[in-house]
């Protein structure tokens, strides 16, 4: 999958811009402890300069240093070496402490931002509606998350900041070589627009190889997710090794594009650091020759030497930022349309709030056919219900009957028709009221990586240790729990597969028993069990449907017989029969 574009480059530096906006004191700290290396920067090359001319030559120390010094270190070589030693120390020790705080600082402030910028991320996953992450994969959204989301990290500290402070390093050491000697200066700076040159020209190239990375990287985790998350099937099936060829196929292709990426960028690397070395060597022949003239000292040729070193790392820095900018904005930009895609699922703006339902659902004329698809999955269906009633839905698989439950959860909303409850479109209402009215059991309940209690209280987690031992004995798994090596503290692990079918749809019950919700929809509970569990879990569902509006999708009749209405799907069609004639047809 390719991302889309977001526009031009200064759209997408305005959007980082107001991402890290709310850190911008921390970001402006950074900027500046990184900025106080330059008076080191500077300074390094002073005592190689004092020792040639000063203490090895007969030339007098600079000025500003003449007036600071007692006039017995002016006098004496010896004293005069050991204070150059001591300044060289004094200067390499106080840049290893600046470099120490700025990569401290540097550290702390882009794990905030990474943070921050995770969050919204996460939080945008969550918004997005179950149609999105159905077409898209849910690894698709964990890869921007975890992967794409850190490297804005890059863009505002590891580039920005030392972009700027590269810049004005580079001022600086134009404006001390131009005093030293203004022509070699001039000379250095000749090689300034082939680098702009070549780092514009091959930035679109690289921006459009990070693109396809990103995407083949993408892909290939999105194979390592479906079958880490459907490994029981692939070992069932003996898929093996077919998968593997999958995964290796998939990472090849990120592997060859990674190459081509950096290729690229060792090719541009290249090309800057010839330019530099081309700029350096002209200037070595053109300083040699003036102190062979007189008109420099060996001292000043080797102190606009080691600047010129200097000059020309902020202008390598500059463009290797330049270079590896690209794979970063690639990956920022899918982060920013991850974060642009609106919900199918919208709220306006001015919802209706919604304490608790009565319970009253009315499906008017409701027509439904998912994202990308042409086949209606659901036509022109309509019924009331009060206030209580327990409703059965059955039919053959893929009938269409999860989709209708789905509906009035408002996972979707209807391509056509109205679903109200209480006399209201779902549409009107808040959408987190909204779904605070439902309990959902599901044919394959989901249970976290958390304890038995935990799960259990999910949908209500201000609830009391009594609320939980009251729910779990309600849905009749009370004595399997305190069984357990660590009761209601056990973790259950991930999915709750260290537990069986049945153990998870009864704490799946109970979680539905404690939240109390005046809606309650069971998706097949007991199509995976037992005919001995299956009698557990209904006399547990009996109680929890009394007085509450219940929607109970079922293969088994068992599972029905206590139902006031009976609704069938066929193809999408919803009909209401009387039990008799779903009776007649099982029998037959």
């Amino acid at each position: 999958m390719v991302t889309r574009p977001l526009g031009s480059d200064p759209t997408l530096y305005r959007r980082v811009l107001a991402e890290v906006h709310p850190y911008w004191l921390l970001l402006a700290c950074t900027f500046l402890v990184s900025l106080s290396s330059i008076p080191f920067v500077l300074l390094a090359p002073l005592p190689l300069k004092i020792a040639v001319d000063s203490v090895i030559g007969t030339k007098p120390v600079p000025k500003f240093l003449a007036w600071m010094l007692p006039q017995s270190v002016l006098d004496s070589t010896s004293m005069l070496l050991i204070f150059v030693i001591v300044l060289f120390l004094i200067i390499s020790l106080l840049y290893q402490l600046q470099l120490m705080c700025t990569s401290l600082l540097r550290t702390y402030t882009g794990e905030r931002l990474v943070l921050g910028f995770r969050a919204r991320l996460f939080q945008q996953a969550q918004r997005l509606s179950v149609a999105y992450h159905d077409a898209k994969g849910a690894a698709d959204s964990t890869f921007r998350i975890q992967w794409d989301a850190p490297h804005i990290r890059y863009l505002a500290l590891e580039a920005a900041i030392p972009f700027f402070t590269a810049f004005i390093t580079l001022v600086g050491m134009i404006y001390v070589t131009s005093r030293i000697n203004w022509q070699l200066a001039l000379i250095a700076l000749t090689i300034s627009p082939v680098i702009l040159a070549v780092s514009r020209a091959y930035r679109a190239h690289l921006r459009k190889l990070a693109h396809r990375l990103t995407a083949l990287e993408s892909s290939a985790a999105l194979v390592v997710q479906e079958v880490l998350g459907a490994l029981r099937v692939v070992k069932a099936f003996g898929r093996e090794y077919y998968e593997q060829a999958r995964f290796t196929g998939r990472a090849r292709e990120g592997f060859d594009a990674r190459i081509q990426y950096e290729a690229a960028e060792g090719v541009f690397g290249f090309i800057i650091g010839s330019s530099l070395a081309v700029g350096t060597a002209i200037v070595l022949y053109m300083g040699v020759g003036q102190v062979q003239a007189g008109v420099v000292t060996l001292g000043d040729l080797l102190l606009v030497m080691s600047y010129l070193l200097q000059l020309y790392e902020p202008l390598r820095l500059i463009s290797e930022i330049i270079g590896r900018l690209q794979l970063h904005l690639a990956s920022i930009e899918r982060a920013f349309t991850f974060l642009d895609e609106m919900p199918d699922v919208p709220e306006q703006s001015n919802a209706r709030r919604l304490h608790r339902a009565n319970g009253d659902v009315v499906f008017r004329d409701v027509f439904f056919a998912y994202p990308g698809s042409n086949r209606t999955v659901l036509r022109d269906a309509s019924f009331e219900v009060g206030s209580g009633t327990r409703v059965g839905i059955i039919g053959a698989t893929g009938a269409g009957k999860t989709t209708l439950v789905s509906l009035l959860a408002r996972f979707y909303d209807p391509t056509g028709g109205q679903i109200l409850l209480d006399g209201v479109d779902l549409r009107d209402y808040s959408v987190a009221d909204l779904r605070g009215q439902f309990a959902i059991v599901l044919q394959d309940p989901v249970l976290f990586s958390t304890t038995i209690a935990e799960n259990i209280a999910y949908g209500r987690p201000d609830a009391t240790h009594g609320d939980i031992l009251w729910a779990a004995k309600a849905a009749n798994i009370h004595e399997f729990i305190v069984q357990l090596p660590e009761g209601y503290r056990n973790i259950v692990g991930e999915r709750g597969m260290s537990l069986s079918g049945g153990e998870r749809q009864r704490i799946a019950l109970a979680r539905a028993f404690l939240k109390d919700a005046p809606v309650l929809i069971l998706d097949e509970p007991t199509s995976s069990v037992d005919l001995q569990t299956e009698a557990t879990i209904i006399d547990a569902m009996e109680r929890l449907t009394l007085g509450r509006t219940t929607f109970i999708i079922a293969h088994r009749l068992s599972t029905l017989k206590d139902c006031d209405v009976l609704f069938r799907i066929e193809a999408g069609v919803l009909r209401k029969v009387p039990k008799s004639q779903i009776e007649t047809d099982a029998k037959n």
